[in-house]
């Protein structure tokens, strides 16, 4: 299934001169968020890790079936405040928006432990490089980030790729 026909595009959104691309459109409708998550399932599995990491929020979407379907555990990446202590957290920024925070829990990944991170969109790859210093952070090894989308000309995947070389950067639609 062609998952691009499915990404609705919002002008103006959240604020004026982005094009959002919206994944709801997916999520909506069955078969598309079937082949999404055929897709992520078969992405994770090829790296082979013993942990998923998901990020808040619509990552938590495509990532809890993925986990499901692997026998897997997933960990929350949330955003300040939404889980109880104790929590460790990494700051970093949005390309349309002030500073921002990501939180997981202290323990939810064990030292070593492979992890891939998944999302909907890879843009500036900010939220990304976060994510992969939180698992660092909590022990762990990231060995791939998975997108639904990635918007390939805001060169997302060479500031992951920057922070870590080792890893695979995985999208199923890309905006070039």
């Amino acid at each position: 299934m062609d998952l691009k026909a499915w990404v609705r595009e919002v002008p103006d959104h959240p604020i004026s001169g982005i094009l959002f691309k919206d994944v709801t459109s997916v999520i909506g409708h069955p078969p598309a968020f079937r082949a999404a998550v055929d897709w992520y399932t078969n992405q994770v599995e090829r790296v082979n890790p013993e942990i998923l990491a998901a990020i808040d929020a619509r990552g938590f979407v495509f990532a809890a079936p993925v986990a499901d379907r692997l026998g897997i555990p997933m960990v929350l990446l949330r955003k300040t405040g939404k889980l109880p202590p104790p929590v460790v957290q990494v700051e970093y920024s949005l390309e349309y928006a002030d500073a921002s925070n990501l939180e997981a829990r202290i323990g939810a990944v064990d030292a070593g432990q492979r992890v891939a991170v998944i999302d909907d969109l890879l843009a500036t790859g900010g939220t990304a490089v976060a994510a992969s210093k939180l698992v660092e952070e909590l022990g762990g090894t990231v060995v791939a980030h998975v997108f639904l989308i990635e918007l390939a000309y805001l060169n997302g995947r060479a500031r992951v790729l920057d922070h870590d070389a080792k890893c695979e950067v995985l999208a199923n639609v890309v905006y070039d």
